[in-house]
């Protein structure tokens, strides 16, 4: 498994709901804006994934809630593939207050879809590998 990536995002007052807590929702999308970061600083953007034929798809996710987020907190959302072989790879998140407490756990399955055959590539380690200019913020 790679080294963590990280991104910081502030909890937005929209984004909590009638009890005044980060709506759950949300935390996909704080997940989502980590990864599209990660790839980002790994030199892969969206452009490149099309002209290459492939794009990346969520197969599973599970989120185990912590702490509760408030409008106004600081959270550092960490991004780490592991890669297992085959068609599909996990991605571990943790989302984690500045002061350590650890909000959630996120963790996914994904794969690399071959946009003409709609049909997860084999080894999507190699496609990342060969698109992105810093490899090892995958572990690879």
């Amino acid at each position: 498994m790679s080294e963590p990536f990280s991104v910081r995002v502030s909890v937005r007052g929209y984004e909590t709901d009638v009890q005044g807590h980060l709506n759950q929702s949300v935390y996909l999308n704080y997940a989502e804006h980590a990864r599209w970061s990660l790839l980002q600083a790994a030199g892969i953007s969206q452009a490149g994934l099309v002209a290459m034929g492939v794009g990346p798809v969520a197969l599973e996710t599970t989120i185990r809630f912590r702490r509760e987020l408030l409008a106004g907190d600081e959270v550092d959302v960490t991004c780490a593939f592991a890669w297992d072989g085959g068609k599909t790879f996990r991605v571990e998140q943790t989302i984690r207050k500045t002061d350590g407490t650890v909000a959630a756990e996120l963790t996914g399955v994904g794969g690399l879809l071959d946009l003409k055959e709609r049909r997860l590539v084999a080894n999507p380690q190699d496609h990342f590998r060969k698109l992105a200019t810093d490899p090892g913020l995958f572990g690879l």
